[in-house]
């Protein structure tokens, strides 16, 4: 059995960032997979089409390719993270990088991936299935603070509506919901520093590497 770390959460939740350390740490491939679905839905709009059409949507996943999404500044505003919710609510878009995903988690030596349904639909026999949360204000408090950084105008009562009305969305989708793994340990980071929530995570998996023998 290889090493495939699944990391499932919310926006702004700290899953990203972990997933991307727990890679570092064990030295494996990582995939956001979150930024699949900002590219498909940057697309899109760039194309002229509204998020519900779902045969648009479905054509610009087929049409993605993956290499140099992590540079793509575009991806990382709010508007790519509401597109990315929206057309990710369509079974098309997901079917269509369904085969992608599990593609980079069958790699014989293992991945991370990072996103809402990897431990349920992407990889359901990862070896180790991490479900990262925090309350909704902590979120948006984090979402708000990197945007501002940015130069991005944005205030805070807006950032938490735009959390709360993704989190709805997510988990009340029919195609792959948002929920957590039933095998998945629950990491909630509210009151945690990222350094914490990092040795949190990694003990987490260290625990199912010694149940797995990896």
């Amino acid at each position: 059995m290889t090493l495939v770390i699944a990391v499932d959460g919310p926006a702004a939740s700290g899953k990203g960032t972990i997933a991307a350390r727990l890679a570092r740490t064990y030295g494996l491939p990582h995939l956001d997979t979150g930024l699949l679905y900002r590219a498909v839905g940057v697309k899109v709009l760039g194309d002229g089409h509204s998020l519900d059409d779902a045969e648009a949507a479905a054509a610009a996943a087929w049409s993605l390719v993956p290499a140099g999404l992590t540079e793509d500044e575009r991806l990382t505003t709010g508007e790519a993270g509401e597109a990315a919710s929206r057309v990710a609510g369509h079974p098309a878009v997901r079917a269509a990088l369904l085969e992608l995903q599990q593609a980079f988690a069958g790699q014989p030596g293992g991945a991370v991936l990072d996103g809402r349904d990897i431990g349920t639909v992407i990889a359901p026999d990862a070896a180790a299935k991490l479900f990262v949360t925090a309350t909704p204000e902590v979120r948006a408090t984090r979402r708000w603070k990197q945007l501002t950084a940015r130069g991005i105008d944005i205030s805070f009562d807006a950032m938490l509506a735009d959390i709360r009305r993704r989190d709805e969305r997510d988990a009340g989708r029919g195609a792959a919901p948002m929920v957590q793994a039933k095998d998945a340990v629950l990491l909630d980071t509210t009151d945690m520093g990222i350094e914490a929530a990092f040795d949190a995570a990694r003990r987490i998996v260290e625990t199912a590497r010694a149940r797995h023998g990896l």
